[in-house]
């Protein structure tokens, strides 16, 4: 049995009754529940329902509750577009006046069903006749199937002329290994080609990798990165006008977008000195005041630190570290701010006694221009059983190995300045 056949047994009523049985299954119990189900079942299918159960619960973290009633595969799980992603993408999309749209390369269907939801019309392409097999199946369980076609094809030969849209979403990772790929050429297909695709469309929208150097990036396009609960997540190459009320694309635009709050940063995405980039318009270096910001990484990627630091009056600790300083708090959704109570030159015995001295027993570290590893610091620490709680930056100050003592702006603890 090939895995078309056997994944299609898994749609049979038989399939169903044991995907339904699996559940709740515990990984733990995989032995025992095998030999159980092996005594009623052909091992293929058992063999099957086990895989797909494991796979439908790694893929509760980017599904939700979705995740207990679609069909995956490894593949699918691990490079689909996280649901509040797909969600955000879609809502966009519907804003700029798509109807329909031509998702290529599109996996299991994780941005088709978002973009369904949206009221979307989807022709979901992919050369993988099981992904394709678990799109369809995908739109099925969810109900989607009306707006959902799928369509088994290499995407370079599918004509998308008719559509209001198109979403590419290309392979970034080696057939053989399995591990990513980081030249925007060796994308399958390559971004080149990509970007060609795009610019025939009235809107189009090119997932690619966070990392992304801005100098591959389309100067007609916007690209905005995105985080999702404080972790980047993707970056997306916009093109096109749109008919709707959304966010345009800006050509040559830079966008921050924070999820789940959706607040967006449009800027330049001029070169930023906190990105490695030395000729670049910049915001001033001081030394560290009453206050750390610790950018967004949508907004370090974007390199839109200095718009931040513009934002709320503040200055670089370091021509070449994306941490904003300022003397007074101002609120900003861009980055998570830090009350600093000492700024002192790196010493592992000053920390140790200091923080024992201040009966700290909690001490969340985070490192940005440093080569100390925070669990190698921490184990040195042997922090005690004190219940005060401290935040610990290793990082340079104005090129000066440094270390900054202080505890976030939301603790109640931590006075108004």
């Amino acid at each position: 049995m090939n895995d078309l056949d056997t994944f299609s047994a898994l749609l049979t009523p038989e399939g169903q009754a044991l995907l339904a049985e699996l559940r709740d299954h515990d990984p733990a119990d995989e032995l025992a529940a095998a030999t159980r189900l092996r005594r009623e079942h052909p091992a293929e299918l058992v063999s099957a329902a086990l895989g797909q159960a494991r796979l439908r619960q790694r893929a509760a973290a980017k599904f939700g509750a979705d995740a207990w009633r679609m069909y995956f595969t490894p593949n699918g799980v691990e490079q689909s577009t996280r649901a509040t992603v797909a969600t955000h993408r879609a809502t966009r999309l519907a804003a700029l006046g798509v109807r329909s749209l031509a998702d290529l390369c599109c996996g299991i269907g994780g941005d088709a069903l978002a973009l369904a939801r949206a009221g979307i019309r989807v022709l979901a392409v992919d050369r993988d006749p099981l992904a394709c097999a678990a799109a369809r199946a995908n739109a099925e369980a969810l109900g989607l199937a009306e707006l959902i076609e799928v369509r088994c094809a290499d995407v370079t030969e599918v004509d998308t002329d008719g559509y209001d849209a198109v979403f590419v979403d290309p392979a970034r990772r080696t057939k053989a290994r399995g591990g990513r790929v980081f030249d925007p050429e060796a994308y399958a297909p390559p971004l080149s080609w990509a970007v060609e695709a795009a610019r025939k469309a009235p809107v189009a929208a090119l997932k690619i990798a966070p990392g992304v150097p801005h100098g591959a990036l389309p100067e007609d396009a916007e690209t905005e990165w995105i985080s999702d609960g404080g972790d980047v997540k993707e970056a997306v190459v916009w093109f096109g006008t749109g008919e709707g009320g959304a966010p345009r694309p800006v050509p040559g635009g830079r966008r921050a977008t924070l999820l789940p709050s959706g607040d967006s940063l449009l800027g330049t995405g001029l070169p930023d000195p906190s990105a490695g980039d030395d000729d670049a318009p910049h915001a001033p270096v001081g030394p560290v005041g009453d206050w750390l910001y610790e950018p967004d990484g949508a907004v370090i990627r974007a390199h839109l630190v200095a718009d931040v630091a513009r934002q709320v009056d503040g200055r670089l600790i370091d021509p070449t570290i994306a941490y904003i300083t300022a003397d007074r708090l101002t609120e900003t959704p861009y980055a998570t701010a830090y009350a600093i109570t000492d700024v002192l030159p790196f010493h592992v015995k000053k920390l140790k006694a200091l923080l024992r001295e201040r009966e700290v027993g909690i001490a969340v570290i985070k490192k940005r221009g440093s080569a100390v590893e925070p669990e190698e610091l921490r184990k040195k620490l042997k922090l005690g059983g004190g219940r005060k709680s401290c935040t610990v930056f290793l990082t340079r100050v104005d090129g000066a190995p440094s270390m900054l003592l202080g505890r976030p702006a939301t603790d109640p603890l931590t006075p108004g300045r």
